[in-house]
C-alpha cells in the first residue's frame, strides 16, 4: 500500500494537467464518469493515502488500497480503473479504490493531522494518542486520524529509531518517547520521500523485512501485532515493552 510520501511524488508529478480540461474518460470505476468530462481540473492534493483531484463542484478521491499503481502518458496492459485524457497528455489510474467527494474538503480533512503537511500540529498528535492509553504504538502509527500518511514501513522504521517495542501502550510509553514518536514520524517520512524519489528507499531499512537487528546483531522478531494485524519486525533486546 503507497504510504503517504508516494502519494506526494504523484502529487508533484501531474501539475501539467491543472488547469486543463477532461477531455476522454474511460475505465470501470462504477462513479459517474460524464460527471467528469469536459470538466477543468482545479488542483491536486494530497492527504495522508489519499490522492484528490479537485474540480470546480466536487472532489476525486483516489485510494491505492494495497497493489495500486498509475501511469502518466503511457498505459498498462490491465484494465484502467479510471483514466483521465487532456489535451497535453494523460492520467491512468489502476487497482484503486475511487470515490466522489462533495462539499468543502476542508470540513472533510483535518489537514494537521497530515505528517507531510505544512499545516501539520504535533501538539494535535501527542493529545490524541494521549486519549488512547490502551492503543499499541504500532496501531498508533497506523492512525490515519493522529499519523495521515504513516503506513507499515514508515511504523517499523520509527519505533526502531525511537528504541519502542510495537506492542508497547500509549499510556506507558515515557513522554520523552511520545515526543520521540511523533517527531521521528513526520522526519521519517520526509526521508522516505527522498530516498524514494532516489530509488534508494530499501537500502535504508534498517528494521522493515530485515532479519537482524544491526544494533545488537541480535534476530529480529517478525510478528503480526495489534488491532491492526500487521507486519512488525523488532528487536527484543533494544526496544523496550512498555505495558
Amino acid at each position: 500500500m503507497p504510504e503517504g510520501p508516494s502519494i506526494v511524488i504523484l502529487k508533484e508529478l501531474v501539475p501539467q494537467f491543472s488547469g486543463k480540461k477532461v477531455l476522454e474518460v474511460n475505465g470501470n470505476t462504477k462513479i459517474d464518469k460524464e460527471r467528469l468530462l469536459n470538466k477543468t481540473v482545479v488542483e491536486f492534493k494530497s492527504w495522508g493515502k489519499h490522492f484528490l483531484i479537485l474540480f470546480e463542484d466536487f472532489t476525486i478521491r483516489i485510494h491505492f488500497l494495497l497493489f495500486g499503481t498509475y501511469r502518466i502518458n503511457e498505459r498498462k496492459e490491465s484494465q484502467t480503473r479510471l483514466g483521465l485524457i487532456f489535451e497535453n497528455g494523460e492520467l491512468n489510474l489502476y487497482t484503486c479504490g475511487i470515490h466522489v467527494l462533495e462539499g468543502d474538503l476542508n470540513e472533510i480533512y483535518d489537514w494537521s493531522a497530515d505528517v507531510m503537511s505544512d499545516t501539520w500540529d504535533p501538539a494535535k498528535a501527542r493529545q490524541k494518542l494521549l486519549l488512547n492509553p490502551e492503543m499499541q504504538a504500532c496501531d498508533a502509527l497506523l492512525n490515519q486520524e493522529i499519523f495521515a500518511g504513516s503506513g507499515n514501513i514508515i511504523k517499523n522504521e520509527v519505533l526502531y529509531r525511537i528504541h519502542v517495542h510495537p506492542s508497547s501502550k500509549i499510556g506507558a510509553i515515557p513522554k520523552i518517547q511520545i515526543d520521540a514518536m511523533i517527531r521521528e514520524a513526520r522526519q521519517y517520512s520526509f526521508d522516505f520521500l527522498v530516498w524514494k524519489k532516489a530509488y534508494v528507499l530499501k537500502k535504508h531499512w534498517l528494521a522493515h523485512t530485515k532479519k537482524t537487528c544491526q544494533r545488537c546483531d541480535l534476530p529480529f522478531k517478525k510478528e503480526k501485532l495489534g488491532k491492526t494485524n500487521r507486519r512488525s519486525f523488532y528487536c527484543e533486546n533494544c526496544q523496550q515493552l512498555y505495558i
